[in-house]
């Protein structure tokens, strides 16, 4: 590695349940930089960039609570370029003051959506100069580039070179025809000038062997199939500059006034630069693990890679790819008008349950749909309805008069063995017995479906074992249980236990997700914020023979409902007319 210098199912089980889940402590601490990509900000935000950061702050916060070492999550705004240049020139405002104003909206919004990020890097801050010129002068110190002039097809929106099969011809508004990129749809202009090219073409054969041997660098898989056909073809040299006479607002090319290093070079430096490049990012490099979406792949699949390799650094660690959000089905467009704004709909859903749905019904594989009555019946259902009604039951005065984390009773809820007839042995069913082992598993598979970029899968777990205790509940009437007959008595305060053991479970595992709603449930519960980490997921542990740390505990405060329902848009309307029933 170059050191670059300073200056630069459904039966009863019949064989004992597993051993209560916990996180092993064992082996030293690896670090882990996450990212986002860094925004541009010829707009202001929307809802597939809350949803790039939303991915990365879930899977940042997951880590936090497996404590094996230190994690950073950076974030920012990318803020050069010819569109920077030609957004300002038309809102009659300097590109310095549209930067400021536009990464403020991002940095707030990311605030407001309780984004846990450590780093938001501006690509015009001095640190992030520095950093960009000295990788500069490590590919120009290796002889990987030289000056030529380039001919071709340029996407000022895209900030990029076209080949001629990455082009087709379309009519504009007014029916003219007109060139237009296949990928992204915006039209294209024969350009010619003279520029620093990249041998990106030297990488091509170490890109492929890199990919092969690490099969799950790029996740979700389908995208890494992408990339190696992408390597099947072959790799042109790079254009990595612009004439200074086009383009100003830009890093200027070392030492040579009439270029500007390209905004692609530029932006991809940032993950070095929160690393500490040049001087010390070998701290934290290659711990580096980037969320992007999957119309940037190809910059962070193959020419992030490759400039990395150029200067002797490792690539990153992983790359989590994920697709698009539409509106009704249509992509996302100012003409259309169908933009969705995130700071609106958190007013609407608020903030937890917004997060939940587009990490609920974010798949990364497929484009997702957003309309408002998809986010009001999952938000209502999921989180209203089963697990705040669930936690309201449990809790509540008429059930639960003392307000305490009641005991469990192992001849109520007898452990099941290979020799025993469950249903016979105590007042538990079969299906009691299911739930417990549905519950003892869930920490393992949420984590597994976090690690595999799957985090749509790890909700769904969760929510299915939330239907299964509110089954459980429901199948045994505590509201019927006598509190005057010691036996009635002693099953109710076992249900209450495993039914509150179920929900202290819920609540650690969704904190990454709805973090506000967790701590609401967690603390409704009594539990300490000392004792929410991945290494207290240790289920119903009466049931295997150990003390209940919780057992006897008074109760949180009751605080209300732990997440409103939301109303529908009839709804609204029926009440603003006065005609709601």
């Amino acid at each position: 590695m170059l050191s670059l210098p300073a200056r630069c199912l459904l039966r009863p089980p019949r064989r004992p349940l597993p051993a209560p889940f916990r996180w092993g402590s064992s082996g030293p601490g690896r670090r882990w930089l996450l990212s986002t990509p860094i925004f541009y900000v010829n707009g202001p935000p929307h809802i597939g960039h809350l949803y790039s950061a939303l991915l990365a702050d879930a899977l940042h916060r997951h880590r936090g609570l497996l404590g094996p070492g230190p994690g950073r999550l950076a974030t920012g705004t990318d803020e050069h370029g010819l569109k920077i240049q030609q957004a300002a020139a038309a809102a009659g405002t300097s590109p310095s003051e549209l930067c400021a104003h536009v990464s403020g909206l991002f940095r707030d919004l990311f605030s407001r959506a309780a984004v846990s990020f450590t780093d938001f890097i501006r690509t015009t801050e001095p640190r992030h100069h520095r950093a960009v010129q000295c990788f500069w002068a490590a590919l120009q110190g290796r002889g990987l580039l030289y000056k030529d002039f380039y001919e071709g097809w340029y996407c000022t929106p895209d900030e990029c070179f076209l080949t001629q099969g990455q082009i087709t011809e379309r009519p504009d508004a007014q029916g003219r025809p007109c060139k237009v990129s296949l990928e992204s749809g915006h039209q294209v202009h024969w350009t010619k000038e003279e520029n620093y090219m990249f041998k990106l073409s030297e990488f091509q054969e170490p890109l492929r062997k890199w990919l092969q041997g690490n099969r799950h660098v790029i996740s979700p898989e389908p995208f890494y199939q992408v990339v190696l056909r992408w390597l099947e073809e072959d790799l042109p040299d790079l254009s990595v500059s612009r004439e200074r006479s086009r383009l100003q607002w830009g890093i200027p090319v070392p030492g040579d006034s009439t270029q500007t290093i390209y905004v692609w070079v530029d932006a991809l430096v940032n993950y070095l630069t929160v690393a500490g490049y040049p001087d010390a990012h070998h701290a934290w490099w290659p711990a580096a693990h980037h969320v992007v979406g999957k119309d940037i792949l190809k910059f962070h699949a193959i020419y992030w890679p490759a400039l990395l390799m150029a200067v002797g650094l490792d690539p990153p660690e992983q790359i989590y790819v994920h697709s698009h959000w539409t509106v009704h089905g249509q992509k996302m467009s100012k003409s259309l008008g169908n933009v969705v704004d995130p700071v609106a709909c958190f007013k609407q859903y608020t903030v937890d349950g917004f997060r939940y749905f587009l990490l609920r019904q974010g798949v990364p594989e497929r484009d997702c749909d957003y309309y408002e009555e998809k986010v009001i019946k999952l938000v209502n259902s999921e989180l209203a309805d089963a697990l705040g009604g669930l936690l309201n039951r449990c809790t509540a005065p008429s059930i639960n008069p003392s307000g305490i984390y009641p005991h469990f009773s192992e001849s109520c809820f007898r452990k099941s063995s290979d020799h025993m007839d469950v249903e016979a042995s105590g007042r538990a069913l079969a299906e009691d017995y299911e739930l417990v082992a549905s519950v003892d598993r869930l920490p393992l598979q949420v984590t597994d479906y976090f690690e595999h970029f799957q985090i749509y899968k790890a909700l769904e777990s969760v929510v299915a074992c939330v239907r299964q205790t509110n089954g459980f509940f429901q199948r045994h009437t505590p509201w019927k249980l006598c509190r005057d007959n010691p036996a009635e008595k002693c099953w109710l305060n076992t249900v209450l236990h495993v039914t509150l053991e179920c929900l202290r479970i819920y609540g650690i595992l969704l904190q990454p997700v709805i973090p506000a709603t967790a701590d609401k449930l967690l603390s409704r519960l009594g539990i300490k914020l000392e004792e929410r980490a991945f290494t207290d997921l240790t289920f119903l542990p009466r049931y295997h023979g150990k003390p209940c740390p919780f057992e006897g505990r008074r109760l949180g405060p009751d605080t209300g409902a732990l997440f409103p329902r939301l109303e529908t848009p009839r709804r609204r309307q029926l009440e603003i007319k006065g005609l709601r029933p």
